[in-house]
Formats: structure tokens, C-alpha cells, sequence
């Protein structure tokens, strides 16, 4: 579960305020002591609740596609393979201007890895002025649920299959979906 979290940072936040709940998506780094940390804009309505031991909800989402029985050598039916993990904690708000600074350079030299091709230095103005509209928030986790539909339970040459299928799914719908997404208008 924790290669899920460092592969696809990317987060779903889940929290309730007022009966209402609050989604937003945020990039989380998972850290030596077993948390997370995050950074979220004093704008966005979720930033007032990830403070003081609030509940929370994470989901990391990894890849997955449907499966057709196609592609398995025995007869089956149709299904999705996923992989998720679901976690609970409780948010503290990081109140240090220096503690935001080098956490913000550190989750970009997580984000760079390997080739680290940017390098945020700590007298970078641009992250200076932006510094006073980041709010830093680490969340101690409480409970790890981890959720792997990987035809796991099939027979070693269909889980083969099902891999291959997961791969081959997920490079071509991401290249189809972003062709449509950036195509220009000539």
C-alpha cells in the first residue's frame, strides 16, 4: 500500500463540514514517520477543516480498466481490475513558515525523482510570495485498507493475461483521452 501512495501521490481528500463533504485532489508525500503531508491554498473551502485532529478521508488511486473475458484462457466473465488503497487519520495544520518552505522543496524533489531536472531552491522568490496563501497540514494515519481487484484469483497464464491487459488499457485510453483533450482547433 505504501508503493501506491509513492507511486500515484496523487490524493483524494474526503472530510465533512457541517453535514456537507468537502472533496478536493492534492498530491500527498508519505514520510518517515508514517504520515502524510500535504499543502492546500487558503482559498479552497476544504483548507479550514484540515486542522485540529479533524477526521479525514484518503484515497490513492492506482491503475485500472475493464477486463473482458477475451482475454482470458478460460471462461469468465466480465470485470474491472483496480487498485486503491483507503485510508482514515486525523489532520493537524502545520502552522511554521519554515517547516512549509522545506516541505514544499522536499515534495518537489520527491515529485522530480529520478532525473530531477527542477530543483526548488529555498531563495526562490515566486515560492516566497506564495508562502502566505499555503497552508501545510500533515495527517497521522489511523486505519489502512488496501483494495486489489487484480484477477488474483484466477489461474496463473489468466492473471498473466489480466496484467498484460492492465498495462496495455491503461497506455492506450491515456493516449486516446489526452489526444481529445489537447486537440487544437486549426
Amino acid at each position: 500500500m505504501i508503493e501506491v501512495i509513492k507511486t500515484y501521490p496523487l490524493a483524494t481528500i474526503v472530510s465533512v463540514k457541517n453535514n456537507e463533504p468537502l472533496i478536493t485532489h492534492l498530491p500527498l508525500i508519505y514520510n518517515d514517520d508514517g504520515n502524510l503531508i500535504g499543502h492546500i491554498d487558503i482559498y479552497n473551502p476544504q483548507a479550514e477543516v484540515l486542522k485540529n485532529d479533524n477526521d479525514i478521508t484518503i484515497i490513492f488511486s492506482g491503475p485500472q480498466c475493464y477486463i473482458s473475458p477475451s482475454i482470458y484462457t478460460t471462461k469468465q466473465l466480465p470485470t474491472w481490475n483496480y487498485i486503491r488503497v483507503h485510508l482514515k487519520g486525523k489532520v493537524k495544520a502545520i502552522e511554521s513558515k519554515e517547516a512549509l518552505k522545506n516541505s514544499l522543496i522536499t515534495m518537489t524533489a520527491f515529485l522530480e525523482a529520478p532525473d530531477h531536472k527542477y530543483v526548488l531552491d529555498t531563495d526562490n522568490k515566486r515560492m516566497e510570495g506564495a508562502l502566505d496563501y499555503i497552508k501545510m497540514f500533515e495527517i497521522s494515519i489511523d486505519s489502512w485498507e488496501g483494495k486489489f481487484k487484480l484477477s488474483q484469483d484466477k489461474k496463473p497464464q489468466d492473471i498473466e493475461n489480466a496484467r498484460t491487459e492492465l498495462v496495455r488499457a491503461n497506455q492506450k485510453s491515456v493516449e486516446a483521452f489526452l489526444e481529445k483533450c489537447f486537440k487544437r482547433e486549426t
